[in-house]
């Protein structure tokens, strides 16, 4: 029986002794209250007390089993395209609501376990692991338990070490037969602060009997410390940052001493960790077109509020606007109606039309961004406050300067200051600057889709008997096998060698 936590059990489930450091900040006591992670709490909050609200009951909720129930959309194991369909628009409408910038919640830590299981099912080390795999899932859909992706890469100064064999993540410290102890330190992933495991990935260079090792890690642990980066600057005032003053997910890094992780939350795959990924890929997709969305309506909006719907100029950006966001949206489409079935039998978007969308969206986010700063003009820069209209020195001017055409300058300046915080902010580019190393970029999607598309020898033979001559059998095999691009090498820095004393 699912027994999703309401907002409040969550709340306080995250007083259970973690512990938190904040960069710039200090030591967090308590994330629910500490300025820096409140907000998030409360974002989060909303997200499980959504699925009890009416209004949201057929976004959030499938439709009724035999026996009436309504399980949560996030919670699927899907196995049709109609299942695909029904995540997706659960994960657009939900997406859209934080512009984009709540990309891991519980639903997305849903599909990390479903990627565990089919990654275990792939590696088949024993059947034991598929059985675990499965059971954490299981816990996972119950409970409502919120879990979070770390790829399991190891920080800078571990990757510069002199000695090659030192430079992973994590060493295996014991084994016996409650589990394995873990020391070491596992480098950025997203809202540690805020999930209660961290899936840690096969890049954490832990070994176990020939195999990879991935680790399922609680928050709370006895040994782990999670280190977030700063808080995005902000301005306390939400009517000045009505986004970032919200919806900062804060990236962190784990570190563990002598962590005892039990056997049941190990989980051998390959060295990669893209399987793990494949329904991950396609959220995150989600997540990037929500912010597109979420900037053409901006867009609309300040078209309107700026007097310039019938500016030809402004109607060529916004068309421009609708394109890129009709691609995706295509793209999407394509992906859950042209699915692709593991051998579990799960369904799982075509990863051809997720990376085809993945490179159309990382190429139009700049031009997107860009175009809504041009579309308010000079406005969008010295926009007031809330404080500034409130000011008897200022109020009668700003109202001359801002209101007209059915907007009062306190409606124009709430629009304007929204558009500046969705694409001028502090928080904008950490989105920005995120995603360019989350997942490698328009790089890595270009070799991710070398390796999907697999028409390469149908289509030139195809093309071939054209032709009214015997021609050579065409195999282009190894553009699909050729690995992928290496992530970026570090090595140490030659230290300059001091002349021996004479």
């Amino acid at each position: 029986m699912m027994s999703l936590p309401t907002g409040a059990e969550y709340r306080e489930s995250l007083r259970d002794g973690r512990r938190v450091w904040i960069l710039g900040e200090g030591r967090v006591e308590d994330v629910t209250t500490h300025p820096a992670t409140r907000a998030m709490v409360e974002e989060y909050v909303a997200w499980y007390d959504r699925h009890v609200d009416p209004a949201w009951q057929d976004t959030v909720l499938a439709p009724p089993g035999s026996d009436g129930t309504r399980l949560p959309v996030s919670y699927i194991v899907p196995r049709t395209s109609d299942d695909l369909r029904r995540m997706g628009r659960c994960f657009l409408a939900t997406t859209f609501l934080s512009a984009g910038n709540i990309t891991h919640t519980p639903a997305y830590g849903h599909l990390i376990a479903l990627g565990v299981l089919h990654a275990a099912g792939l590696h088949n080390a024993s059947p034991k692991q598929a059985i675990n795999a499965e059971a954490y899932r299981a816990e996972i859909a119950r409970t409502g338990r919120f879990l979070t992706f770390a790829a399991g890469a190891a920080p800078i100064g571990y990757r510069l070490r002199e000695n090659p064999a030192e430079r992973v993540a994590l060493r295996a410290v014991k084994q016996s037969d409650a589990g394995v102890v873990l020391r070491g330190k596992i480098g950025m992933h997203t809202s540690p602060a805020f999930a209660h495991d961290v899936y840690i990935g096969a890049l954490n260079g832990v070994d176990l009997d020939g195999h990879r090792a991935s680790f399922v890690v609680p928050v709370n642990a006895l040994g782990v410390t999670v280190v977030c980066r700063r808080a995005s600057a902000r301005d306390a005032n939400r009517f000045a940052a009505p986004l970032s003053n919200r919806y900062d997910e804060l990236d962190g890094q784990m570190w563990l001493d002598d962590v005892l992780i039990p056997w049941n939350r190990v989980f051998l795959t390959e060295q990669t960790p893209e399987p793990v990924a494949r329904w991950l890929f396609w959220h995150q997709l989600y997540c990037w077109l929500a912010k597109a969305e979420f900037t053409l309506g901006l867009a609309f909006a300040c078209t309107h509020a700026m007097g310039l719907v019938a500016h030809d100029p402004t109607i060529e950006y916004l068309l421009d606007l609708i394109a890129d966001v009709q691609t995706v949206r295509s793209c999407q489409t394509a992906a859950e109606l042209d699915p692709e079935f593991t051998p579990d039998g799960f369904c799982s978007p075509n990863h051809n039309h997720v990376a085809a969308g993945s490179l159309a969206m990382l190429k139009a986010r700049p031009r997107m961004a860009e175009i809504l700063r041009i579309l308010p003009g000079s406005s969008l820069v010295v926009a007031p406050t809330d404080r500034d209209l409130a000011d008897p020195n200022l109020a009668a001017g700003l109202e001359e300067s801002f209101a007209g055409s059915g907007y009062t300058a306190r409606q124009r300046a709430a629009l304007l200051q929204l558009a500046w915080d969705h694409v001028g902010s502090a928080l904008d580019h950490r989105e920005s600057v995120f995603e360019l190393h989350a997942n490698g970029g328009e790089t890595t999607w270009r070799g991710r889709l070398r390796r999907s598309f697999k028409d390469y020898n149908d289509l030139a033979n195809r093309v071939l008997q054209q032709l009214d001559l015997p021609m050579p059998e065409v195999n282009l095999d190894p553009i699909r096998s050729a690995p992928l691009a290496a992530r970026r090498p570090v090595a140490p820095i030659a230290q300059p060698v001091k002349p021996s004393a004479q």
